[in-house]
């Protein structure tokens, strides 16, 4: 799950990478690119709630393989494309494959691990998403000066093959895995909780789903902050060369750094909660201590933008991009926190369609605001913000996280 997170990001980041050199090749304003990641979150928005339950019924073997061809198909189809129209088309599928990534490797983690250890296990998933922001710099430019920009769609997009092979011959449920013994099954299923007779049935019902407080609490959470990661990853690399006027030779090194102290914020985020609930902490204020603490992380990035050196600039964003990993690591926790499994890929879908709609709307924001204004500082202040946001949220409809009580 950790290298198909990290393929997924490879695909996704390098339209942020290529923007400069797309732009003067085709002219594009920032708007109009603005305009293409915006029907990538908008088919993400689709893809996010209808894989999430799809998954639900089909199981993670199948249906993470189904949502990564479907992907790594619309990648490669990059290549042959010219014009925003096509560009637009070509994302959009894109997004609704790579929409499938979270729901898949959540419900996984709900399948093999115990609450104790999800947070840290889904730091570790997590952290590939790093790890691929880390390789796309380094490798694009490589490729684009030797073969063109069309040649990195096309070679990143044989990545997903080889992890299919892998994937479809390796996973399987707990339960029906060779390898796992009595003790260990005991130890996966040692929390696992039935509230009432709709979580006992394998199909739990879209409005028992939305007609809980904990549904709203991680949707809205989402809402506010996959936001800012996607305003990372897609205008981070025009954010530097338009600062510090690099160009692609030269913006590879800051983000992998970024992105390197990004992978530090996703594990450390992950293993503090856990660390907390394994001293008697518990899950709920092991949880939320470790997102507070997150959001503090992110509050310098609001001055970013007036960073004379590039690497005060680099420290700024990492600690803000590493915010936001720890953050997620316990915030995508939670609905294997406070549902039962069968019903935990919606519950993801659910929240992964509310954050796309929000980045959807980023993605205007920022076009309108780049286009208008030339500056990145209001993009970086609702950044700042965002995070105390989604916690308050999460404490108002959530404030015990317990386990949500569902009727038919």
């Amino acid at each position: 799950m950790f290298a198909a997170t990290s393929i997924n990001y490879v695909d996704r980041q390098i339209i942020g990478v290529l923007k400069p050199t797309l732009q003067v090749e085709f002219g594009w304003s920032e708007s109009s690119f603005g305009s293409v990641i915006f029907w990538f979150t908008a088919a993400y928005a689709l893809g996010y709630m209808g894989f999430g339950r799809l998954i639900d019924k089909i199981g993670v073997r199948l249906g993470y393989a189904a949502v990564v061809s479907l992907w790594t198909a619309a990648h490669i189809a990059h290549a042959f494309v010219s014009s925003i129209g096509g560009f637009i088309a070509v994302r959009f599928a894109l997004g609704l494959g790579e929409s499938g990534n979270f729901p898949a490797g959540l419900k996984a983690i709900a399948e093999w691990f115990p609450k104790r250890e999800r947070a840290l296990a889904t730091g570790i998933f997590v952290a590939g998403s790093n790890v691929g922001a880390i390789v796309t710099p380094l490798i694009v430019p490589i490729i684009v000066y030797r073969w063109g920009w069309q040649a990195a769609f096309i070679i990143t997009g044989a990545f997903s093959f080889v992890w299919l092979a892998v994937w479809l011959k390796a996973y399987r449920r707990p339960q029906f895995h060779p390898r796992v013994s009595a003790e260990e099954l005991a130890l996966i299923e040692s929390d696992a909780t039935v509230n009432s007779p709709a979580q006992a049935e394998n199909k739990i019902p879209w409005r028992a789903l939305l007609g809980v407080r904990e549904t709203w609490a991680y949707a809205a959470a989402r809402f506010l902050i996959d936001p800012i990661w996607w305003m990372f990853l897609f205008w981070l690399p025009d954010f530097f060369a338009k600062r510090y006027s690099l160009d692609l030779d030269h913006f590879g090194p800051p983000l992998v750094v970024v992105y390197l102290v990004s992978d530090v914020g996703s594990v450390a985020g992950g293993w503090l909660s856990s660390k907390l609930i394994r001293l008697g902490v518990t899950v709920n204020r092991a949880r939320k201590l470790t997102m507070l603490l997150a959001s503090a992380l992110v509050i310098p990035v609001m001055f970013a933008m007036h960073a004379n050196n590039l690497w005060l600039a680099v420290g700024i964003v990492g600690m803000a991009t590493a915010g936001h990993q720890a953050f997620s690591a316990n915030l995508y926790t939670f609905p294997s926190d406070v549902f039962p499994k069968q019903a935990v890929a919606s519950v993801v879908g659910i929240g992964g369609t509310a954050g796309a709609i929000g980045g959807m709307l980023m993605a205007k924001y920022a076009g309108w605001v780049l286009d208008g204004i030339g500056s990145y500082t209001p993009i970086f202040v609702v950044a700042g913000a965002a995070y105390f946001g989604a916690l308050a949220l999460i404490q108002v409809l959530s404030p015990r996280m317990d386990m949500a009580v569902l009727s038919r």
